[in-house]
């Protein structure tokens, strides 16, 4: 912020943010003189309040003489007072053994994180999926079927199989088909789906015959079987009716409307391509998110890795009061333990 507060109502801003996310209720100024470190009075805690009120970081409801951090508050506090706490050893240790190398697929590692972030956050979990472009073709083999048409079989990522029946111009027997598929992995196996497109397409309209027919012609059917594979970004979202325990989410039509965003999905992926687009961690905070369903909602969130690359984004979904020290490092720690497990996919 480009006008900081002086230490003393940077640290009264400070206890109050704490107070208020720890029990919900404003925070009065006889409050503040208590837990105050500084041994200021009520009357001197009074003006600084009325200094930061007009400042737009705290706010007083109607019913309370106590006041209450705004949005803005919310983003000094995070920006430049937070200190994140470190997870516990039982926590770190429970994302470990759940995300860490093991045998098992990555749409369940993705539900675990999920479920993870839901449980210890008691907020709203929610992981994309990997997006498809980073998925690399292990194998591909085809099966001759009825009526001119091919069952195409992918195997992606290791363990990951995808079935696709595509339709051709004949009926191709099973060793003809071997043969293509041969040819395909001969010299395509270990490639990005995006990038093998893209050689395969090369190969189907080379007119100076460097390739032979044959694996034209298998270009030709693998392509097909590849086209439309880039499915449509989706996500995982575990615990969004933990959002009911909080007494800022009360308000009736408030919820309907952000419950049919999460299910409709389509505002928090725009939401999630900015963090895949900023490359680390970010948080919104009410209305920044630019989407009116969020606006008394903050979202933590981070991307995470395969090889290197974003392959997605995962974060918690709470209240704008939510306990941030130990939002961030979650959201943090369980992005790199699950970029972790993907990597030994």
């Amino acid at each position: 912020m480009s006008n900081p507060l002086d230490p003393r109502a940077a640290e009264l801003l400070k206890l109050l943010v704490e107070r208020y996310i720890h029990d919900g209720q404003p925070v009065g100024s006889r409050t503040l003189s208590r837990m105050a470190s500084m041994g200021v009075s009520a009357a001197t805690i009074r003006n600084v309040m009325s200094d930061l009120d007009e400042l737009g970081f705290v706010a007083s409801p109607h019913t309370s003489a106590g006041r209450i951090p705004t949005n803005r508050g919310y983003r000094y506090f995070v920006d430049s007072l937070l200190a994140p706490e470190s997870l516990s050893q039982d926590i770190y240790a429970s994302l470990a053994d759940e995300l860490l190398p093991r045998d098992r697929a990555p749409e369940n590692l993705v539900q675990a994180a999920s479920t993870l972030l839901s449980s210890v956050s008691r907020m709203a979990g929610v992981v994309t999926v990997p997006r498809r472009n980073l998925a690399v073709l292990r194998r591909i083999d085809f099966l001759p079927l009825s009526d001119r048409r091919v069952l195409a079989i992918l195997v992606v990522n290791q363990r990951e199989v995808q079935n696709r029946i595509i339709n051709v111009d004949r009926d191709y027997g099973a060793d003809e088909l071997e043969r293509y598929a041969n040819a395909l992995n001969e010299r395509y196996a270990g490639r990005e789906l995006v990038s093998l497109r893209r050689a395969l397409q090369d190969d189907v309209v080379d007119a100076q015959s460097r390739v032979n027919q044959t694996l034209r012609d298998a270009a030709t059917m693998a392509e097909q079987a590849l086209s439309g594979h880039e499915q449509q970004q989706d996500y995982v979202l575990a615990g969004g009716s933990n959002l009911l325990g909080f007494q800022e989410m009360t308000d009736v039509s408030r919820l309907r409307n952000l419950f049919d965003a999460l299910d409709r999905k389509q505002d928090l992926l725009s939401l999630f391509d900015q963090t895949l687009n900023a490359q680390g961690m970010q948080i919104f905070i009410g209305e920044e998110s630019g989407y009116k369903v969020l606006d008394e909602c903050s979202v933590v969130t981070s991307p995470y890795y395969v090889d290197g690359q974003v392959a997605g984004v995962l974060g918690v979904i709470g209240p704008t009061r939510m306990a941030y020290h130990r939002i961030i490092p979650l959201v943090s720690e369980t992005a790199r333990l699950l970029s972790a497990g993907l990597k030994a996919e």
